[in-house]
């Protein structure tokens, strides 16, 4: 799992990738993070009239009426003794079930004729552990749609809400429209992230403005994490949503297409302002690099002030340091007051000087 914070990810994952080395296609292998937790199975059904949401225990407890559609979420795909079951259960190729197991796919489309596989990133977030990207593979049959996530979470609630209330179009259509409608909020969600983004580097800016350079590195680094993997995620997403547009797939349905299209618009829109907020985080980068210059400038300047003033007081203290006998000024009663006053004046000139340049 990708998350903002720096990490070895491509030590990560070739590591992931190598489990699966020596094995035919189509084997289950885990390749995400180690997890303890058993994965939960929450259903819902539903019908222009019916609607039915249960948490099952196990997959046998799952029983779907005659003409009804099935939404099945898999929170937790670790154990691939679940996955193998549910590939059997409703009939999904072993290739597609390997990519659910294998948690770095990028966003892509597979079609197997009577079910399709779509891969996409959906981003989670945690005050403690900052904002992760997960991978979610939603398997979308005749009659079903099965949503595979790696930890609880989601932004699918108003989905759920939609079902439950019958609103919208969501009861009166079949699954290819709920895989897109699954899609659709993911998507959404990008904008919310990248609008978090463009808010903190808005702040940003206004410190670095202000002279606040202390944590300014830092911050930067983070943003441009978030503006990485937002990225990452979106790119292929419009390859893999331009797919789901051709006409040679019978799942989806002809009066779908146009909300794919939107769809596909969203992502478009995405990639869009993670190309504009990485160059402002291009541009707030130069402006912090010139507000260091300058503050070391400044500094530079002041010192180089202060080294000037004491050039003659230096000067004068070093004649009379001298070690030679005859200097008549060392015998005269006022020639310590008359120094030292000469000093103080010439210091005093080259103040008045500097701020009259506007030095100091």
């Amino acid at each position: 799992m990708q998350q903002t914070r720096s990490s070895p990810t491509m030590g990560f994952y070739f590591r992931k990738r190598s489990f699966s080395k020596g094995l035919a296609p189509g084997s289950l292998v885990y390749g995400g993070v180690p997890r303890e937790a058993p994965p939960s199975l929450d259903a819902i059904i539903y019908g222009e009239d019916h609607f039915e949401a249960r948490h099952l225990d196990s997959l046998d407890d799952l029983e779907v009426p005659a003409g009804k559609l099935l939404w099945l979420n898999v929170c937790g795909v670790h154990d691939t003794g679940l996955l193998g079951q549910i590939g059997q259960r409703f009939g999904l190729h072993d290739l597609g079930m390997e990519d659910v197991a294998s948690t770095l796919q990028r966003a892509k489309v597979d079609d197997y004729g009577d079910h399709i596989f779509a891969t996409i990133r959906m981003f989670t977030r945690q005050r403690t552990e900052g904002m992760f990207s997960e991978q979610v593979t939603l398997a979308i049959g005749r009659d079903f749609v099965i949503s595979f996530q790696e930890r609880p979470g989601d932004v699918f609630d108003s989905v759920r809400e939609r079902l439950k209330k019958g609103a919208g179009r969501l009861r009166r259509t079949g699954p290819d429209y709920l895989a897109y409608a699954l899609m659709d909020v993911i998507v959404d969600d990008y904008f919310v992230s990248l609008e978090a983004v463009s808010d903190s580097l808005e702040e940003l800016e206004n410190d670095v403005l202000e002279g606040e350079l202390d944590d300014t590195t830092a911050r930067l680094r983070q943003l441009r994490a978030t503006l990485i993997m937002t990225r990452r995620a979106a790119w292929p997403l419009r390859e893999a949503v331009a797919r789901l547009l051709n006409r040679e797939m019978e799942l989806v349905q002809q009066t779908t297409l146009p909300y794919i299209r939107d769809l596909h618009d969203h992502v478009v829109q995405v990639m869009d302002i993670v190309e504009s907020l990485r160059d402002v985080v291009g541009s707030i980068h130069d402006l912090h690099m010139a507000s260091i210059s300058n503050r070391m400038n400044e500094i530079m300047k002041f010192l180089t002030i202060i080294g000037t003033i004491f050039i003659p007081l230096t000067f004068v203290a070093g004649i009379y340091g001298m070690n030679f006998v005859w200097m008549p000024e060392l015998t005269w009663k006022w020639g310590y007051p008359v120094a030292l006053g000469s000093m103080v004046i010439m210091a005093g000139l080259l103040i008045r000087y500097f701020r009259k340049k506007h030095w100091l």
